[in-house]
């Protein structure tokens, strides 16, 4: 009897010590959790790796003015910078913008998050036309923005080129003023410019060849490097940036450029008075397009803040804002009544659907292929 007396008083106060420790537990989470609710929360920054001259006067200021979140903004010139960086790890970037064809590689890769597409409302905005192409780079559209796009051609300093070609009439195909040993020669006098950029100087070779831009055939590469050879002592600057203000201010004649940059360089020549008559001409045999997209490294440190920078970039108003900057086209539907009526007039921002046409989409190339690109490149960049 006394046994269980005292069996039954142990239990009790067992009860109630757990029951003091429910108690106490209970609290420390009720003071904690708006700790640790705190501690979910991103901190008000946002760090986003762009290509350079590719963002509108004020889309950075107004987002951090609506938000409150501090935009650090990084500029790559190329491609392969970025996909290197991505590859490695721990970038430290919200924001990347790979070209399509690249985006895809990463995606397979595994370095590009996917997206919530709960956060991004305003993809109602974007054309359905180029979703639809994304998508088979990107499917279903879960790791993609479409940013801005454009297409790679000839920019050149009218006069300059007139003069230096003297006899010589303009070619039918403007890219015989670059790919053909007769102009380029000529050229050399007043500058000539190639971006410095493996995958988008090999592509324009092997089209001017007639061959696929994006071939999977060695032998195809072989005749590029032999084309590339004979125009190489022509070539005075490899450039994927500097080259704006070089065509804007006289330095060079003519460029291997992207399609929006030669526009901004015509743009700065008119705006300094200087002369210089700048033009982005539109390939008859064509040219390669590119897509430039917005993505989300996987290991993104502001991933949510990184959703609102998306969702703010697809208004049809700030995405005009883009276009009337760079010169380069949105496919956002909205966003054309917003956009400078001399931008929308110019045919080498906005291509007619027979210009259209002659343009090639862009393909992700295997490890081998770049590997091929890469090594060629470098031959003709360095003369070696």
């Amino acid at each position: 009897m006394i046994s269980t007396t005292r069996d039954r008083y142990v239990s009790k106060r067992i009860e109630a010590g757990l029951a003091k420790m429910l108690m106490a537990s209970a609290l420390a989470a009720s003071f904690m959790a708006p700790v640790s609710v705190m501690a979910a929360e991103e901190e008000k920054v946002l760090n986003i790796y762009n290509w350079s001259d590719y963002v509108g006067e004020d889309t950075v200021k107004n987002f951090e003015k609506e938000t409150g979140i501090k935009v650090r903004y990084d500029v790559f010139d190329t491609n392969e910078i970025l996909h290197a960086k991505l590859l490695a790890g721990k970038t430290g970037y919200d924001i990347v913008v790979p070209s399509a064809q690249w985006g895809s590689m990463q995606i397979q890769a595994g370095v590009l998050a996917k997206l919530d597409k709960s956060k991004l409302p305003n993809l109602v905005n974007m054309d359905p036309v180029i979703q639809a192409s994304l998508a088979k780079l990107d499917p279903h559209n879960d790791h993609l923005v479409s940013w801005l796009y454009g297409f790679n051609t000839v920019g050149i300093n009218v006069k300059k080129v007139k003069a230096a070609l003297g006899e010589l009439p303009m070619p039918a195909n403007s890219w015989d003023l670059l790919f053909n040993p007769k102009y380029i020669s000529r050229l050399k006098s007043c500058g000539v410019s190639f971006l410095d950029t493996p995958s988008e100087v090999i592509p324009q070779a092997l089209l001017y060849l007639g061959k696929d831009p994006y071939s999977k055939v060695p032998a195809d590469y072989r005749e590029a490097a032999e084309l590339l050879e004979k125009i190489r002592p022509s070539v005075t600057l490899f450039s994927s940036s500097g080259y704006i203000n070089e065509l804007a201010n006289g330095s060079v004649c003519a460029v291997l450029g992207w399609s929006g940059d030669i526009n901004i360089a015509r743009q700065r020549a008119i705006d300094a008075k200087n002369g210089n008559v700048i033009e982005a001409l539109i390939p008859s045999t064509g040219g390669t397009w590119f897509f430039d997209t917005m993505a989300i490294p996987v290991d993104a440190p502001h991933p949510s803040n990184a959703h609102l920078w998306m969702n703010y970039i697809m208004r049809p108003e700030v995405q005009a804002g883009l276009t009337n900057k760079v010169f380069y086209t949105n496919a956002n539907l909205g966003s054309l009544k917003y956009v400078k009526k001399e931008i929308v007039e110019n045919k080498s921002v906005f291509l007619s659907d027979a210009d259209k046409k002659k343009m090639f989409t862009p393909l992700p190339q295997n490890v081998d292929i770049r590997r091929l690109v890469t090594r060629i490149y470098t031959q003709f960049k360095t003369g070696i």
